[in-house]
């Protein structure tokens, strides 16, 4: 059989990274110990995690015609993931990060999201959903999420939403069109504002198509739900020395949604999950699965 296939849509962005010894405070001048540019993005990043884990990626999304443009989707593809849907705009700019990484491996980023990208999603061919096995949505691109979602539940698909931080109306819009919604502790704070997670993972799966809801808290366990139940579980993280976790949360969540795609029961599909974004924060690069299995089974 064919590797599942899994459509990642919203955002991909030229990351800056560079290595600090520690994050200045300003005014300041410091000296980067070392500097790389390279494809980020929540939807490009999980891309890549599902190509390197061993499904069939797609990326739908937007860049701009200019030079970050041109080499992110040449990244892309260099990672074997179908960027057929990725639109590169004529007088549109890019979305670029400046990425700043301590010696602990904590960051602080500093994004931009473009200029005139274009916001209607009529070009994406929502058709192919029926091919899939898995859709992975962020909230960079709300009117395409919200179509994608829509359509992957006429076909009976499960979707993920990352619930990164955002516009509470946007989140409030797309987590109940998602089978599987997964926050950071700040996206759910934005979803279900003066909330406690357990209250707002409850609404969560209370509303539209959610089955699974669960929010990320970096090193402590992570929190999920499923509809149905009232009791709220832990999925315990696997301890690393983290090297870099830019991208962490990306990798968990293209994980989560290949792991769904090849039919993995949720309490496994997590684990999964947390082990591909635990390796990316160790190594500061998305794993392959033969990685992966490793920390899963030994």
């Amino acid at each position: 059989m064919a590797p599942p296939r899994v459509i990642c849509l919203g955002s991909a962005v030229t990351d800056h990274v560079f290595r600090v010894d520690e994050v200045p405070t300003a005014p300041a001048k410091a000296r980067a110990g070392d500097y790389r540019s390279t494809i980020g993005g929540m939807a490009a990043n999980a891309a890549i995690a599902v190509a390197r884990l061993g499904g069939r990626a797609a990326l739908w999304g937007r860049l701009g015609d200019d030079p970050n443009g041109a080499a992110a989707r040449e990244a892309l593809e260099a990672e074997g993931v179908d960027v057929s849907a990725l639109r590169l705009f004529p007088g549109a700019r890019s979305p670029v990060s400046a990425v700043i990484v301590d010696r602990f491996g904590e960051r602080v980023t500093l994004g931009w999201r473009g200029e005139n990208l274009p916001t209607d999603p009529s070009s994406l061919p929502l058709d192919s959903l029926a091919e899939a096995q898995a859709l992975h949505c962020d909230p960079r691109w709300p009117e395409a999420a919200a179509q994608a979602l829509d359509a992957a539940g006429e076909h009976g698909i499960p979707s993920v939403l990352d619930g990164e931080r955002g516009e509470t109306r946007i989140l409030r819009d797309l987590a109940p069109r998602a089978t599987h919604a997964v926050f950071s502790a700040p996206g759910l704070g934005n979803y279900a504002p003066g909330l406690r997670p357990a209250e707002a993972l409850r609404r969560a799966v209370g509303e539209g198509r959610t089955i699974l809801a669960a929010v990320t808290r970096g090193e402590k366990p992570t929190l999920w739900l499923l509809r149905g139940e009232d009791t709220l579980r832990e999925m315990p993280v696997f301890p690393v020395q983290a090297s870099n976790t830019t991208g962490a949360g990306d990798v968990f969540h293209g994980a989560l949604a290949l792991a769904l795609a090849e039919g993995q029961e949720p309490e496994a599909a997590l684990r999964f999950a947390s082990a591909a974004g635990a390796l990316r924060a160790r190594d500061g690069e998305t794993p392959h699965r033969p990685a992966l299995e490793e920390m899963l089974y030994t």
